[in-house]
């Protein structure tokens, strides 16, 4: 096959599907470590002795570090070439897995979590990058598609094989086993993804201080306000930060050189509306994880193995499911694919709540968990094929990596909300959140403490119910994307036609 520049010109052979498989195997990767610390957090705080709020940090701090970079990292690709940036993010996310499995305390995990994330920021937004600007428009709906499923299916795989590592080698080996992983995604990366064109850029210094204080301040806010027991001084830190994340996008609208944050791109309806629903979405996916766990090991006394075995059903019904809806991208309107699929993931998380006792039936909780599934099919594959379809190409690396950057962000304020709102409703239930419940996380809680605790993870549940219904609304709102002519022409060339810089 020969694909064709914008100038026309013929180009040697690019082979995009196997270049897209060595991309998701990466993008797999660190996806699963946005969620596989839930199922070892009891274990990492009887290891460690940490207390609730420590080990959210874990999850906190990877996510953070993994948000605020990407609106930047999304344009180096487009100045050094994506597939640069990719193996460097591959490499240093890699080396990160092997420190935090090395890690003898909980500070150390916790500034290992930080670079592993720094390495999944540089990483990320390339793999969106390369699909718009390798596949033609006719096609890129079910690569975006099969990208939107990865996305999925790699959140909910994430708690299952973290269960079994933590189980059969301990809590370390679910950051070790991203070594063998990584050097296979590095060489199949270096071998099957093309070498894209590249383009001068200039780089926003204030755009990228102002919104890296902005979302540390807010998210450090959320998290430790109950330690400080919600202070004047944690209610200046969050107002700070909001102010400092207006002042942003202040100083990018009057940026008419090359902002950080291109406001432009949010003419596109579907775009800012995608933004919109994959925020609350991020948001939801890492919230629901961290009760679900604590519950299942804390109140029912399973292991983390079985604890992860409830959410099979969500992980092999988003598996099954998700290529399919991803088919159907190109031919059914966008708002009746994902707006019944937020509907249907807000419906299964009430009904969770519901059920979340401490003698509840294990089939009961499996109902709901496998309508979590469904919804999660109907969602992820349609947001991102419908948030990349209307853009100009010459902006790929810059709209991946605004769509990524809000995926993120809900993701941080979603560990950070969950973690403050675990802490403030084991207080409510007369639960203490730090000391002794260390043990009674991984397993052997007294009887007296139950259905306190068990309560406190069902009211914690419906936060993140409540937050998909701004996804589901914004869902409702898409409009048709825009019919893409067969056979158009692709963005890049697959070998640059400039000299790569550095």
């Amino acid at each position: 096959m020969t694909e064709t520049t914008t100038s026309g010109t013929a180009t040697p052979d690019v082979k995009p599907w196997p270049a897209l498989w060595a991309l998701c195997l990466g993008f797999f990767m660190i996806l699963v470590d946005s969620t596989i610390v839930a199922v070892a957090n009891p274990a990492i705080m009887e290891d460690l002795g940490a207390d609730i709020n420590s080990v959210v940090w874990v999850t906190s701090a990877y996510l953070l570090a993994y948000a605020v970079p990407l609106l930047i990292t999304g344009r180096l690709g487009d100045r050094f070439g994506p597939k640069n940036l990719y193996l460097l993010g591959l490499t240093l996310f890699t080396a990160a897995s092997l420190w935090c499995g090395l890690s003898g305390s909980i500070e150390m995990l916790i500034v290992a979590r930080v670079f592993q994330g720094f390495g999944a920021a540089l990483m990320t937004p390339q793999t969106m990058a390369v699909i718009t600007r390798i596949f033609p428009p006719d096609k890129r709906g079910t690569a975006m598609g099969l990208w939107g499923a990865v996305a999925g299916v790699a959140t909910l795989v994430g708690p299952l094989a973290g269960g079994v590592l933590v189980d059969g080698l301990g809590w370390q080996w679910i950051f070790i086993v991203n070594v063998p992983v990584g050097i296979v995604g590095f060489f199949l990366a270096l071998r099957l993804v093309p070498t894209l064109e590249t383009h001068e850029h200039k780089f926003d210094i204030p755009g990228v201080l102002l919104s890296a204080a902005g979302m540390f301040l807010l998210v450090f806010g959320l998290q430790e306000g109950n330690t400080y027991d919600w202070s004047a001084r944690i209610w200046l830190m969050i107002g700070g930060g909001l102010a400092l994340l207006a002042l942003f996008v202040w100083n990018q609208s009057l940026n008419k050189d090359e902002p950080l944050l291109p406001l432009e791109l949010f003419r596109d309806r579907n775009f800012s509306l995608a933004n919109i629903a994959i925020t609350s979405m991020g948001f939801a996916i890492t919230g629901l994880l961290l009760p679900v766990m604590f519950y299942a090991q804390g109140v029912r006394g399973l292991s983390p193995t079985q604890s992860a075995l409830l959410m099979v059903p969500m992980a092999v019904l988003t598996g099954v499911l998700a290529p399919n809806v991803g088919k159907l991208v190109d031919r059914v309107h966008p708002r009746y694919i994902a707006g019944p699929g937020f509907l249907m993931l807000s419906v299964s998380l009430g009904w969770l709540a519901l059920v979340m006792t401490p003698h509840t039936a294990i089939w009961e909780l499996l109902l709901p968990i496998a309508l979590m599934g469904v919804a999660n099919a109907f969602i992820w594959s349609p947001l991102a094929a419908t948030a990349t379809r209307n853009l100009p190409l010459h902006q790929a690396g810059a709209g991946s990596g605004v769509y990524n950057t809000t995926r993120q962000v809900g993701a941080v304020l979603g560990s950070a909300a969950i973690g403050a709102l675990i802490t403030s409703r084991l207080t409510a239930n007369g639960l203490p959140s730090t000391g002794g419940m260390q043990e009674g996380m991984a397993g052997s809680m007294p009887e007296f403490l139950l259905d306190g605790f068990s309560s406190a993870m069902a009211q914690t549940m419906i936060l993140p119910a409540v937050v998909l219904l701004v996804g589901f609304v914004a869902a409702l709102c898409f409009s048709r994307p825009q019919a893409a002519p067969v056979g158009a022409p692709v963005a890049a060339a697959p070998e640059s036609r400039e000299p790569m810089a550095g």
